[in-house]
């Protein structure tokens, strides 16, 4: 087994020939994005569209087909889109304009209104978007006007179209921060540093929703049989993911920032690396224990990445390393094994 000294070195080495500015300038342009807000008329699309962008840009109204053609509000990088409704009588067009934003869409939410019950045209409708090739999010809207019924009316809705739907009230916001946007993030990962920046109610949740998607790179990775091969890829996915939260904070990291942030977590990495390395040689489970141990490390540096900036980066450095140390004991009692990184966001 390698020298602690030694590693540590090659590793801080690792972290200073990394080129840091570029994969910030590449986190900071990758959130470009098209969310599509489509459904029936009165559906509640523009409630929901005002909702996630802070004020009233799309005109509210209880007539059907107040919203005559696409509506868009700039969130940074993110382009939110609002769309005439469908089912109108002479709404031909109206549907055609709704149909070319789909077609300008990165994610589209279907918006159904569970208090006008499920139409045969609101199935024709998921069925018309779902063969444009784009990711389609079904939101069940306005659930406080069904209450006992809701469970009832969105398992039907699911098995009929095939997919999950999530129940929201764009009214009051139920769900939205914690279901519906992360089913959004889910359909398109980028999203998570554009929806932290522009909507800092969701940070945490986007922070999440990152910290998973690296636990289930880092748990493939550390379960190269190879010792010392994961390595490399192993520090760039971490310290992607810590440029990444920071991103999702909206924090102005300079390079000479981040590579202090990482290296002062890192201190109570090194070990975790040489485990990695005695795990794979072990017979049998070696390899998926040494994917367990990265998956836990990347786990608890992205939760130590969120507390740091939850406190206005007032953690010191030992608070951090302590943080660390006992976040990566968690991990390792939470996480199962390589390619099931299902609990990484808890």
């Amino acid at each position: 087994m390698p020298k602690i000294p030694t590693v540590m070195q090659e590793i801080r080495s690792l972290l200073n020939s990394l080129d840091w500015e570029t994969m910030r300038d590449e986190i900071s342009r990758e959130a470009e994005a098209k969310v599509v807000i489509i459904g029936p008329v009165n559906s509640g699309k523009s409630t929901l569209f005002n909702l996630l962008q802070g004020q009233e840009v799309s005109r509210v109204s209880a007539l059907p087909g107040t919203t005559r053609e696409l509506v868009t509000e700039e969130l940074g990088p993110i382009t939110l889109i609002d769309t005439p409704g469908f089912g109108e009588v002479s709404g031909v067009e109206r549907a055609q304009i709704a149909l070319s934003g789909v077609e300008r869409a990165t994610v589209v939410v279907l918006l159904l209104d569970a208090a006008a019950g499920i139409r045969q045209a609101d199935f024709s409708l998921f069925q018309q978007v779902h063969l444009t090739g784009k990711p389609v999010i079904v939101a069940l809207n306005k659930i406080d006007l069904v209450k006992r019924d809701l469970a009832l009316i969105r398992d039907d809705l699911a098995h009929k179209l095939g997919v999950p739907v999530v129940p929201i009230c764009a009214r009051n916001g139920r769900n939205v921060a914690t279901m519906l946007m992360p089913r959004v993030v889910d359909a398109h990962p980028p999203l998570a540093v554009a929806l932290g920046r522009e909507l800092p109610a969701y940070r945490r949740q986007a922070a999440h929703r990152a910290i998973r998607n690296a636990v289930g790179t880092s748990a493939l990775v550390g379960a190269e049989p190879i010792p010392g091969v994961d390595i490399p890829f192993l520090i760039a996915n971490q310290v992607r993911l810590v440029l990444r939260i920071a991103a999702i904070y909206g924090e102005p990291m300079t390079a000479d920032h981040a590579r202090e942030l990482v290296a002062t977590i890192a201190t109570g990495v090194f070990l975790r690396y040489l485990a990695q390395a005695a795990a794979k040689a072990l017979p049998g489970p070696g390899w998926a224990i040494s994917g367990g141990i990265a998956a836990a490390g990347t786990w608890a540096i992205g939760q130590v990445a969120v507390e740091y900036f939850e406190s206005g980066k007032q953690l010191s450095p030992a608070q951090l390393q302590s943080l660390y140390r006992r976040l990566t004991r968690k991990g390792e009692a939470v996480l199962p094994g390589p390619g099931l990184e299902g609990r990484g966001d808890a």
